[in-house]
């Protein structure tokens, strides 16, 4: 049985941010031949099979024809992945801890090494991505005044919202 976990963790590596420490190259849009992949990381197809099935949080996407993957969002390397512009819902939610709550009042939500920030559409996934680093902090986002204040959003495959950024004045705790 693959160590689920562990595979998922260094697919996370290399297809968002180090694509280079195991000699491969991400197009444009963030994929990669999954051959290559395989070849780099010393995976059988059925290992990496169960490891993009198993994710529910859907972090890997892989082409129609099933010979290309790349991670559904969060690089720090440069990719486009040809998001649409989309109307967001209402509101969105963004999970954190206490401790970065300060800087997020005065400075808002920034992408920081990514290429964008992460929203979620319900309270329970925000709170559950804050969890991640401690006692989480929920935020709710004002998207409906962002988007009529002409911010763009877009949505990632797996269901997570995208923007540039999120000033002070659309966050609330």
């Amino acid at each position: 049985m693959t160590d689920v976990v562990r595979v998922s963790k260094r697919l996370s590596y290399v297809l968002r941010h180090h694509p280079d420490s195991v000699g491969l190259t991400l197009d444009e849009h963030g994929w990669v031949d999954v051959g290559d992949l395989l070849a780099a990381l010393h995976l059988t197809r059925a290992e990496l099979d169960e490891v993009v099935a198993g994710n529910d949080k859907r972090r890997y996407a892989l082409d129609a024809t099933g010979t290309r993957i790349r991670a559904s969002q969060g690089h720090s390397v440069p990719v486009d992945l040809g998001h649409a512009p989309a109307v967001p819902p209402d509101e969105l939610f963004h999970g954190t801890v206490e401790r970065f709550l300060p800087a997020i009042l005065v400075e808002g939500l920034r992408p920081g090494a990514r290429h964008a920030v992460h929203l979620s559409a319900d309270r329970g996934t925000a709170e559950q991505v804050g969890a991640r680093r401690g006692r989480p902090v929920v935020l709710r986002v004002d998207a409906a005044a962002m988007a009529q204040d002409g911010v763009v959003f877009t949505c990632s495959d797996n269901g997570v919202w995208l923007v540039e950024a999120v000033p002070p004045r659309y966050l609330t705790r």
